[in-house]
């Protein structure tokens, strides 16, 4: 009896309709908000795609390939920009990796605990101080200590090697290739380690004790626990960084030389798409300069989307190879 009266309580079925409403409407809302992500998206690739075509059209699927890049005569090619872009993003990722790595085992596994809080936040400041800041120190402090005495000791050691002294050759004035590359890894490092500490952090304390109960080491607990617990979040803290790399505008463009030339040396300046775009954007002219402009921002659009699709590759060749041993 008292279940039919509750049915028919009129103030209950007011709750529920008043309920349905605001599920109707919370989940069209939502829904809402990830189309808006979903055309945004779309809107940029065809607004790149639009603007890029009459470079594409006049210069092919080649002009990812050329080097040219004459204003003057109207000939124009991407490869120089995205070969800056591409090698500087490596190095970067090379460098701030382990050393993400490093910093986030170390705080989460080794730290002291009255230590843990002052150096996370240090991390943590790190990755909210702009890029401009990075290129100012980059220029004026980072790029004369780096030719007076990091260039001359790389060229008389990884310089003398058979096969990869061509990479450390030139002359010493600091600002090129890899310097650009190094300030890159400082600035991804902070975001790269903050996500990995993050993500280590939710590993379940059981899990751990009992690796290191049954005599694990520090090593093997981080490898064998951590590592495979997180894999999800640390490749997608490595790909933050390096998303950040490849767009990185301001910082490259002042320690990167800014030069069209491709050159095999690390040392040598030469350009990438970002500081291309930030140099001349502002006063291209519409015709085939412009255009090449929306080319190699298209590229660089490209270049994160096959990242991006390989990392999720990786991620699923990882889970799969880990249900086949289970």
């Amino acid at each position: 009896m008292s279940t039919a009266k509750s049915n028919h309580n009129p103030a209950a079925i007011a709750i529920a309709k008043r309920q349905h409403v605001f599920d109707f409407l919370f989940k069209h809302l939502t829904q809402s908000f990830a189309l808006i992500v979903l055309f945004a998206l779309l809107g940029i690739i065809l607004s790149l795609i639009i603007n890029a075509y009459p470079a594409l059209n006049k210069f092919g699927f080649g002009f990812f390939t050329r080097i040219e890049w004459d204003i003057i005569q109207g000939e124009f090619g991407g490869l120089i920009a995205i070969y800056g872009t591409v090698v500087t993003s490596v190095i970067a990722l090379v460098i701030a990796i382990p050393l993400s790595f490093g910093i986030a085992v170390f705080l989460t596994e080794i730290c002291p605990k009255s230590l843990r809080r002052p150096l996370g936040t240090a991390v943590e400041i790190l990755a909210a101080v702009p890029s401009i800041i990075y290129g100012m120190f980059g220029l004026f402090i980072f790029a004369p200590l780096f030719a007076d005495y990091v260039q001359p000791f790389l060229a008389a050691t990884l310089g003398k090697i058979p096969g990869l002294g061509f990479l450390f050759a030139g002359a010493f004035n600091g600002i090129g290739i890899l310097c650009a590359g190094l300030i890159l890894a400082m600035m991804i490092l902070p975001f790269i380690a903050s996500v990995m500490r993050d993500v280590f952090e939710i590993v379940p304390p059981v899990l751990k004790e009992s690796a290191y109960g049954i005599g694990c080491t520090t090593w093997e607990v981080v490898t064998r626990v951590v590592l495979p617990y997180t894999k999800t979040g640390v490749i997608g803290g490595i790909m933050l960084g390096f998303g950040r790399a490849l767009g990185e505008t301001m910082a490259v463009t002042f320690v990167i030389g800014n030069a069209h030339k491709l050159s095999g040396s690390l040392f040598a300046p030469g350009n990438s798409i970002a500081s291309t775009l930030a140099n001349e954007f502002g006063e291209a002219e519409i015709g085939a300069h412009y255009s090449s402009l929306f080319a190699l921002g298209l590229a660089l659009f490209i270049i994160a989307f096959i990242v991006l699709a390989l990392a999720k590759f990786m991620l699923m060749r990882m889970e799969a190879s880990q249900g086949a041993k289970t």
